[in-house]
């Protein structure tokens, strides 16, 4: 139960809908126990009666007395009724309040699990599976509401139940009470020590979710390869894997609350023949009367569904202590990138790498070795090598999304932690390597830095054009309004990437970074987009990464990458001019362009 410690936050923030909720559960269990009271009434009337009844048989009161107790039960009908209804109503009242309550819960849980997923650092997202991390946010805060709802309610609603009926027992006959009672510590102890078990065991069930959200995610994620590879059926095989793994260790679960139930229902069954048995015996001895062992049955019955609930309430919040603790293991890591300023400083451009090295956290590779290089605003910097040499590195640095492990970079000659990180990033203008593009329409993705409740479509127009993918989309039958698929698998990969620089472009930044984002277009409409960049580039800082020459050849910097450190630094006439690694690329993709 530590684990759902984390919710009591939840719980003091609601704490009126949840003190009104006891309210309702106490008003409700009076009108319940009433009932009881009200036959117990009627059973002694119509004993006492009886005698009489015979007695005036064949007298002239015989059918008047007859009457007068059929319109005395007839009434005792009605309040029972009445009660009823009551009953009914307030337990209305009380799912309106703690049900509602849970509902609200979830929806704060949510939010604070994805803003706490959104603060977390890129590292975080290469540890852990995408399909986990959807599971904890739906699934395991599905079984957490499940605690906060009805098993709180069942639970409150049980306690005041057993203090109600138990005080009303005692005072109606404690020897009677007492016998009644007795299978109960026998019950609390089944509690106890099944709940270990189906804690255990639901833990194991939610983790193996966790493991099939993955495998389905992928499996959607990567069909293009799937197909292309005619793996359907291996797949199909492996998942079946999955989900029978999945099918056992819910089996496992199901048993143990099967053995649970049945326990559960012969103890309360025991308590009923112990009413019956015992009872008889002190109604024979005057010491109670036959009303009130009617009313101990109608009670017992009365704790039947509560008690026998407890075994579910029991599973729902063992499961939701599972679960709130896959959920506390995120919600407790601490992001690597942290912001710790939140005043905004006007960003003019300036850039500079002082001897940064970094080593990546999980793989331990040392992607730079002691990098060197400085961006005066307005300025261009290429940054050129083959795979693997640390390109991307540098842009990810520049945006934060990791801070260097030795050195220091510095923006307007600060030291780039001392920047508002928000404010930092929206500088920035980032065309990935991996284009990624939302399901959403066209305009919408291209728009999507900007406030998406403003009319963006000149502005959106004028980006796409910029990024040569203008007369593409105006050939879609709906134009900027046409909803992409999935990651855009509607459209080419050079047009995702053409959008991917549309959106970089429209934010108008102070730093433009560009990771080979021209790698799947034609030379044509590489030289059509770079000569718009140009124009675009002027007054902003820029770096342009690639792996082609013809990508960086009019940058005002260029430097070299091979294994992590700078070989070679220059414009494009002097590096060709030195016949080093650059000049080996610059001749080796000539080569290339010829022969295709």
């Amino acid at each position: 139960m530590k684990s759902l410690r984390y919710l009591n936050k939840y719980l003091v923030k609601y704490k009126w809908r949840l003190l009104l909720g006891i309210l309702f559960i106490a008003i409700s269990n009076v009108f319940k126990i009433f009932p009881a009271q009200i036959i117990r009434y009627a059973f002694d009337i119509v004993k006492e009666t009886i005698v009489q009844y015979q007695v005036l048989n064949g007298t002239y009161f015989h059918a008047d007395f007859y009457a007068v107790l059929s319109k005395m039960l007839l009434l005792f009908g009605g309040f029972v009724l009445l009660m009823a209804l009551m009953n009914g109503l307030f337990l209305f009242f009380t799912r309106q309040t703690i049900i509602v309550m849970s509902r609200l819960i979830e929806y704060d849980l949510k939010n604070e699990v994805f803003k706490h997923y959104q603060d977390l650092s890129l590292a975080f997202y290469k540890r852990n599976n995408t399909g986990d991390l959807m599971n904890r946010i739906s699934e395991d805060v599905s079984k957490v509401r499940m605690y906060l709802g009805p098993a709180i309610m069942y639970t409150l609603n049980l306690i005041v139940l057993f203090v109600l009926v138990i005080s009303t027992m005692i005072s109606v006959n404690a020897k009677l009470t007492l016998y009644v009672l007795t299978p109960l510590p026998l019950l609390s102890i089944s509690i106890y020590y099944v709940s270990n078990i189906i804690n255990i065991k639901s833990e194991k069930v939610q983790r193996q979710l966790s493991n099939i959200s993955t495998f389905v995610q992928e499996a959607f994620s990567g069909i293009r390869v799937l197909k292309a590879y005619n793996i359907n059926m291996e797949r199909e095989k492996a998942f079946l894997e999955e989900t029978e793994t999945y099918k056992n260790k819910n089996l496992e679960l199901v048993k143990v609350n099967a053995l649970f139930q049945p326990l559960m229902i012969l103890l309360i069954g025991l308590s009923t023949i112990l009413t019956i048995y015992i009872g008889g015996e002190l109604a024979i001895s005057g010491e109670i009367t036959t009303g009130n062992i009617a009313e101990f049955v109608i009670y017992v019955n009365m704790l039947t569904w509560p008690v026998a609930a407890l075994g579910w309430v029991t599973s729902l919040t063992q499961r939701a202590a599972a679960s709130q603790e896959r959920i506390n293991e995120f919600l407790q890591s601490e992001p690597e990138i942290k912001n710790h300023i939140h005043t905004d400083t006007p960003i003019e451009g300036n850039i500079e790498f002082k001897d940064v090295h970094f080593v990546y956290p999980d793989s331990g590779i040392e992607a730079l070795k002691g990098v060197n290089f400085s961006i005066k605003a307005g300025e261009s910097l290429a940054v050129i090598g083959r795979t693997g040499s640390g390109k991307t590195t540098i842009a990810n640095l520049i945006g934060r999304l990791f801070d260097p492990t030795q050195g220091e970079i510095r923006v307007d000659n600060k030291p780039i932690r001392e920047f508002n990180l928000n404010q930092l990033r929206r500088s920035i203008g980032y065309v990935p390597q991996e284009v990624f593009l939302f399901s959403d329409t066209i305009e919408n993705n291209v728009a999507f830095g900007l406030d998406l409740t403003k009319d963006n479509l000149k502005a959106v127009e004028q980006a796409t054009k910029d990024a040569q993918v203008y007369h593409n989309i105006t050939e879609f039958p709906k134009g900027f309004q046409t909803e992409l698929g999935e990651r855009g698998i509607t459209l080419s990969g050079g047009q995702k990437q053409r959008l991917s620089i549309a959106r970089a472009l429209i934010k108008k930044p102070k730093i433009l970074i560009f990771d080979d984002c021209l790698s799947a277009v034609d030379t044509q409409t590489e030289e059509r987009i770079l000569t718009n960049l140009k124009r675009i580039m002027k007054g902003r800082s820029s770096v342009i990464i690639s792996h082609r020459v013809s990508s960086v050849k009019h940058c005002d910097q260029i430097i070299v990458l091979d294994d992590g450190k700078i070989v070679e630094r220059g414009n494009h006439a002097e590096l060709l001019s030195k016949k080093g690694v650059y000049s080996d690329l610059h001749e080796q993709q000539l080569l290339e362009e010829q022969e295709a």
